[in-house]
């Protein structure tokens, strides 16, 4: 059996299914053991999320919080590199939502860095 390595185009829909759903079960085996997140917050650098284990356990508690709604924007994918803009929303009202954009490296079909950036006032 041949095995198949997925695009960056897949593994960013099924990131961003995994926040829509909130099901983080779909992440487990999308991140690479050596990935890093640099998280929107706290400003001005965000924290830094080192190895596989620490930036699944980010991704899923956020994934699964139903308190939560994200809603992702068609991503751009340049090669390994995804440019996915999103919203954020926590809350019903006007002030309740942040827009954001994650900077996603892919490779061999696993995440191995996102930066995320919003919005402020």
């Amino acid at each position: 059996m041949t095995h198949t390595t997925r695009t960056t185009h897949e593994v960013i829909d099924r990131y961003n299914a995994a926040f829509r759903l909130h099901d983080p079960t779909l992440l487990e085996d999308l991140i690479s053991d050596e990935c890093v997140i640099e998280d929107t917050g706290p400003a001005p650098e965000g924290a830094r999320h080192d190895g596989g284990r620490a930036c699944l356990a980010r991704w899923s508690q956020l994934a699964g919080s139903t308190d939560l709604e994200f809603s992702p924007e068609p991503a751009d994918i340049l090669g390994d590199l995804a440019v996915a803009p999103w919203i954020l929303r926590w809350g019903t009202g006007e002030d309740d939502c942040v827009r954001g954009v994650n900077l996603i490296r892919v490779r061999d079909g696993r995440i191995v860095e996102a930066r995320g950036y919003v919005k402020s006032s």
